[in-house]
C-alpha cells in the first residue's frame, strides 16, 4: 500500500482538527494542504517509526509551529499569502498549546502519550495543559445556545454539557422550521446542531438559514459525519461524532467560542 493509501483514511479528520485549531475552514485546509504538499516533496521524512495517522498529525504540527507568523496577515483568494503557501493567521488567533493538547486529547482521541509526540510535551506537560485549557474554558465568555436535536436523551445530555459550562440554553429545536424561529426569536451566541431531524428536516438546512440571517458559531453533533467530511465546499469548522464524550463538547465549544471571541471588536 502507498503512503498515500494509508494517509487517506484520516485526511477527513485531520481536516476537521485544523479547522478547530485556526477557527476557519480557509485557515485550516491551507495548513493542511501545506503539509501534504511537505510529504510528496519529500516522503523519505515522512516519520515512519510511529503509525500512520500519528505521521500525518506530527507532519501537520511541524507545518503549523514553523509557519512565518505576522499580526496583520490577511489571506488573499487562495487562502494565505506565503513563500510556501502557508496559511498566515493573525497572532491573536493562534490557538495556545493548551487548547491544541485538549482538542488533540478530546476531541481527536489521542492519548497523552500521542499528544505529546505531536507538540513536543511529556504526557504529564500534556494532562497539565489539558487542565489549564479547561480552567481556562470556565473563565470564558458565556454564550446564549440553540440546541438543534431531535433525539430527546440526547439533546438532554447536551443541554447539561451547556448549562454546565455555565451558558443559556435559549431553546432546544426538533425541526428546521422551529430551529428558525427559535433563532428569530432569541439569536444565539452558538448553535449546536444535529444533522437529521425529526421530519426528516436537515439541520445542514436549519443552520444554512440560520446563518443567512446571523453571524454564529456553529458545531455539528452527528452520528454521519461522512456527510460533512466530504472533501467539499462548505465544510463545517466544528464537528463532533456520535457517540460523543462529554470532553469533547466542552472542548469544542470552548474553541468555537473562543474564534468568535477573538472576531468581535473591543468596546
Amino acid at each position: 500500500m502507498s503512503l498515500g493509501q494509508e494517509l487517506a483514511p484520516h485526511l477527513p479528520f485531520l481536516r476537521r482538527y485544523a479547522r478547530a485549531l485556526t477557527g476557519s475552514q480557509t485557515h485550516g485546509d491551507a495548513f493542511v494542504r501545506a503539509a501534504l504538499e511537505a510529504i510528496v516533496a519529500s516522503p523519505e521524512s515522512f516519520p515512519r517509526e510511529v503509525e500512520p495517522r500519528l505521521g500525518l498529525y506530527k507532519t501537520f504540527h511541524a507545518i503549523w509551529s514553523t509557519a512565518n507568523i505576522e499580526e496583520g496577515d490577511e489571506p488573499d483568494g487562495d487562502g494565505f499569502a506565503g513563500p510556501e503557501g502557508i496559511a498566515q493567521a493573525r497572532l491573536s488567533r493562534i490557538t495556545p498549546l493548551s487548547r491544541q493538547a485538549l482538542l488533540l486529547t478530546a476531541l481527536e482521541g489521542f492519548s497523552a502519550n500521542d499528544a505529546g509526540y505531536l507538540i513536543g510535551a511529556s504526557p504529564q506537560e500534556v494532562d497539565n495543559l489539558v487542565s489549564e485549557a479547561m480552567d481556562e474554558i470556565e473563565r470564558q465568555t458565556l454564550a446564549d445556545v440553540l440546541i438543534i436535536e431531535d433525539e430527546p436523551i440526547i439533546a438532554m445530555d447536551i443541554e447539561t454539557i451547556v448549562r454546565d459550562l455555565g451558558h443559556n440554553v435559549t431553546s432546544v429545536a426538533v425541526t428546521r422550521d422551529e430551529a428558525v424561529a427559535q433563532a428569530r426569536a432569541h439569536p444565539p451566541g452558538l448553535v449546536l446542531a444535529d444533522i437529521q431531524l425529526a421530519d426528516d428536516s436537515s439541520g445542514i438546512d436549519a443552520v444554512r438559514d440560520i446563518l443567512a440571517e446571523f453571524s454564529v458559531p456553529v458545531i455539528f453533533i452527528t452520528a454521519f459525519p461522512e456527510r460533512l467530511l466530504t472533501g467539499t465546499r462548505p465544510e463545517p469548522t466544528f464537528l463532533i461524532t456520535k457517540p460523543f464524550q462529554r470532553a469533547t463538547v466542552k472542548a469544542a465549544i470552548a474553541q468555537a467560542l473562543f474564534f468568535d471571541a477573538a472576531t468581535v471588536p473591543a468596546g
